[in-house]
C-alpha cells in the first residue's frame, strides 16, 4: 500500500547546482539540507527548484555550484506559519541522486495521482488564452498529502476547470518557477519565487477508472 502511494508522486529533474546546501531540518539524528537546482527549459529560459537531500543520501559539499546533478523524487508541500499567517511551501524530496551523469533529453518531468480539493479556477488571457488553475492533494505514506498548484492550458484547461472538488485525476507535465511581487501589510512590495506544475496530459485518476469499471 505504503509503496503504491509512493508511485502518486514522482519527479525527475535533470540540471545543475545553482546555489549550495543549507541545513534545514534533523529528523531522528538524520539531517537534511536543501539546494536549489538550475534546470533548463526547451524555451532556454531556466526554472531555479529547490532539492531537499538527505545527508546520508549524498556528501553535501560535493554539491557545488555547476555540478551536473541528476535528481528523482518527489513534489512535496508543508506549511510555513510566520505571526498568524500560513504559507504553503513546495520542495522536490530526492530520493534518488547522481552527479556524474550527462543532462537527460528530459530534464524536468512530473506525474501526479491526486484529488481535486479546492475549486477550479478558469479564466482567459486578454489574448484569449484558457488557463485553469488547480490544487491537487497527492496521498503520501502515513496519513499524510501533499498539496500541489498546478496549471493547464488550452484543452487541458477546458478539462480541468469543470472538475469537482474530490474529483480523482492523474496528469503529467513540468515543475515551474515563477517570480511574482507581493504587497506587504506595511505597503513594501516583496519579490518572491511561486512553484507549480505546469500540465502537458491530464484525465481521469486510478482510482476513478477502477471504480467506473466496476460498476460497469
Amino acid at each position: 500500500m505504503e509503496n503504491n502511494k509512493a508511485e502518486n508522486n514522482r519527479v525527475s529533474l535533470s540540471g545543475r547546482v545553482a546555489e549550495e546546501c543549507v541545513f534545514s531540518h534533523e529528523v531522528y539524528g538524520e539531517g537534511f539540507y536543501i539546494f536549489k537546482m538550475d534546470v533548463r527549459r526547451l524555451s532556454d529560459n531556466d526554472d531555479i527548484l529547490p532539492v531537499t537531500v538527505s545527508e546520508r543520501l549524498v556528501d553535501v559539499n560535493s554539491l557545488k555550484k555547476g555540478t551536473a546533478v541528476t535528481v528523482k523524487g518527489q513534489l512535496r508541500s508543508y506549511n510555513h506559519y510566520s505571526g498568524n499567517k500560513n504559507r504553503l511551501i513546495l520542495t522536490v524530496f530526492a530520493r534518488e541522486i547522481e552527479t556524474d551523469g550527462e543532462t537527460e533529453a528530459n530534464p524536468n518531468e512530473i506525474y501526479l495521482n491526486g484529488f481535486v480539493c479546492k475549486p477550479p479556477v478558469y479564466r482567459t488571457t486578454p489574448f484569449g488564452r484558457e488557463i485553469t488553475d488547480l490544487l491537487i492533494a497527492v496521498n503520501r505514506s502515513y496519513g499524510k498529502s501533499d498539496y500541489i498548484p498546478c496549471i493547464a492550458w488550452g484543452r487541458n484547461a477546458k478539462f480541468s476547470g469543470g472538475l469537482d472538488v474530490g474529483r480523482n485525476i492523474e496528469l503529467w507535465g513540468r515543475i515551474q518557477s515563477r517570480l511574482y511581487q507581493k504587497r506587504l501589510e506595511d505597503g513594501e512590495v516583496e519579490e518572491r519565487t511561486a512553484y507549480e506544475v505546469s500540465v502537458s496530459k491530464i484525465g481521469p485518476g486510478r482510482q476513478e477508472t477502477l471504480e467506473e469499471g466496476a460498476k460497469k
